[in-house]
């Protein structure tokens, strides 16, 4: 049950603390630029010594503006400890704006007491946070929550019940569904879940640790993802088993037991709580974060999106002045009743390519409007649709050596868009390229194939990725996807992959290329091409992918420009 507002309480006497971040943090503070000046000098309390709801101690440092006056809070709670960069980045920034912060190591991180546990603790010890707030003399009744990664599914976790106190939320680069962080329809995102393991292991113990063990796994990536089987063969990388890992290796089944209650989504559905949404065009949570903003629309509310130029890292790197200001806005609007630094409409979107920049929209997607484009035995897109589902062409995934992966949304320095060139001139890699375009063409929203596809074998996968061909050549990916492909005696099946949405517009003079393979490793675990589960099989075969005339790309439109193939010189 939910307990009563704060306000029906008896405040008890303010006390205070003179004790200065530290020295680490207000040096990276001091580095910072672009950001608002502060408007108050910065206290902090650290280890304090907060019970979970299991009575575990949750060490807790409380971030504070050295001043008079009542101030809302703010609860970060994170597995990844309490220090560079969350103390400068959450602690400092937001108490010198005039906030209260508490930031919270989670069970089993940063000291604190008990096991951790990828999502089974964080809304019990989320509402034993607030029940703990509730008996400090600073705390007036207004809270609120923020934080990327991680921390966005706890603060989702904690808008499954919302205290009445909470009022506003901003997730920042959040997931809600731990696994879709992992799998996509069965395939393992293994780069993804060996970073995540990584993270989780060893940022909590400080940022020296987290760097060398981050070194270590990318030194050995090679040989770890080639191993056979998968499961266990991180542990060198690593440091040693991370029981959870192998859990989240072993069950790629969305509809698994052990998956049951891992999703925070439904928070969306009945949460009045005002969220604000931030991701990346290359972000690995962009789905869900796009899934989240979705949710809280059917339900009558109205989020705010930003949506910008950036990958799940570089968002609070490169990023964070746009990011820090949209959070700080939001914050203060519905904390400090300080609407001014909310922007005139809902979403704002940065549309890549061609003259790059930010574009206000009152909501996303704009509409289900997609041009369709088809390919040819030639290697081309055309807008003619197909007349039957011949074969069209096929290429081999050899186990010994798979389809690299190159870019993309990954969590890793490689991720965002990068050249195709060189990946797309491999025999293992499918093309088709549309003609020439004479005007720009503008995609706004979700982009997607239906795919005719076999496999020899009756195992597959296929990836299907959207690029943007110059002038001179060079191919660079906007989004993608992938999905499995599962056939009877060579017989094709048409296989539907969600490739992520984009806002992007492909100059004049470029091109629009579908690039096809069957996979994108070391990104997404190989399939096995027997039938065998990824993480456990040992033995490999080669799987020959065949794609057929009923294919279809679909593209978004929401711009100016053509909204299909124009034919001419390709």
């Amino acid at each position: 049950m939910t307990p009563p507002a704060h306000d029906a309480l008896p405040r008890p006497a303010r006390t205070t603390s003179a004790a200065k971040p530290p020295l680490s943090s207000r040096l990276m503070r001091a580095a910072w630029r672009s950001l608002p000046a502060a408007r108050f000098r910065v206290g902090r309390e650290p280890g304090l010594t907060v019970p979970a709801a299991d009575g575990s101690p949750l060490v807790t440092d409380h971030y504070f503006p050295r001043a008079e006056g009542d101030f809302p809070t703010l609860l970060v709670r994170s597995p990844y400890g309490r220090g560079l960069p969350w103390s400068p980045q959450y602690g400092m920034l937001f108490a010198e704006q005039g906030f209260h912060v508490v930031l919270q190591s989670c069970r089993g991180t940063g000291g604190s007491g008990g096991d951790f546990h990828l999502w089974r603790n964080e809304s019990a010890d989320g509402l034993a946070a607030v029940a703990w707030l509730r008996s400090q003399p600073w705390f007036d009744g207004r809270l609120g929550t923020v934080g990327p990664s991680y921390l966005g599914h706890v603060q989702w976790a904690l808008a499954l019940d919302p205290p009445p106190e909470l009022k506003a939320m901003v997730v920042q680069v959040g997931l809600h569904d731990p696994y879709a962080l992992f799998h996509t329809g069965g395939v393992l995102h293994l780069e993804t879940a060996l970073a995540v393991g990584a993270g989780m292991t060893h940022q909590h113990r400080g940022m020296g640790p987290f760097l060398r063990a981050a070194l270590r796994l990318q030194r050995r990536m090679r040989s770890l993802v080639t191993a056979r089987p998968l499961l266990g063969a991180y542990g060198p990388a690593l440091g040693g088993e991370v029981p959870w890992l192998d859990e989240v290796m072993t069950h790629p089944d969305p509809d698994d037991p052990y998956w049951r209650g891992a999703s925070a989504g439904e928070a969306a559905d009945g949460s009045a709580v005002p969220t604000a949404l931030v991701t990346g065009w290359h972000d690995a949570l962009l789905d869900q974060t796009l899934e989240q903003y979705g949710r809280l629309r059917r339900a009558g509310r109205e989020p705010a999106l930003l949506v910008g130029p950036w990958t799940h890292t570089s968002a609070l790197q490169k990023g964070w002045p746009e990011v820090f200001a949209e959070s700080l806005g939001w914050l203060r609007a519905h904390l400090c009743d300080d609407p001014s630094g909310l922007r005139p409409t809902s979403v704002r979107v940065h549309i890549g390519g061609a003259d790059a920049a930010w574009r206000d929209l009152d909501a996303w997607p704009l509409g289900p409007a997609t041009a369709s484009w088809f390919p040819t035995a030639d290697g081309h897109l055309t807008a003619q649709p197909p007349t039957d589902a011949a074969p069209l062409a096929s290429v081999r995934q050899d186990p010994a050596d798979p389809t690299p992966s190159v870019g993309g949304p990954l969590l890793s320095r490689t991720a965002g868009p990068r050249d195709n060139s060189a990946l797309e001139a491999r025999a293992d890699v499918l093309t088709f390229t549309g003609p020439v375009l004479t005007e720009p063409l503008t995609l706004l929203g979700p982009v997607s194939a239906r795919i005719g596809a076999a496999t020899d074998t009756g195992y597959g996968d296929v990836f299907s990725r959207l690029c943007d061909v110059d002038p001179q050549g060079r191919s660079t990916n906007v989004c993608d996807g992938t999905a499995q492909v599962r056939t009877t005696a060579g017989d094709p099946v048409r296989v539907t992959v969600a490739m992520s949405a984009t806002a992007y517009r492909f100059g004049a003079g470029h091109r629009v290329r579908w690039q096809i393979s069957g996979g994108a490793h070391p990104r997404f675990a190989p399939n096995p091409g027997t039938g065998e589960a990824r993480s456990t099989a040992t033995e490999f075969v080669p799987v020959r992918l065949t794609v057929h005339a009923d294919s279809e790309l679909m593209l978004p439109t929401g711009g100016p420009g053509p909204v299909a193939p124009q034919e001419g010189p390709a």
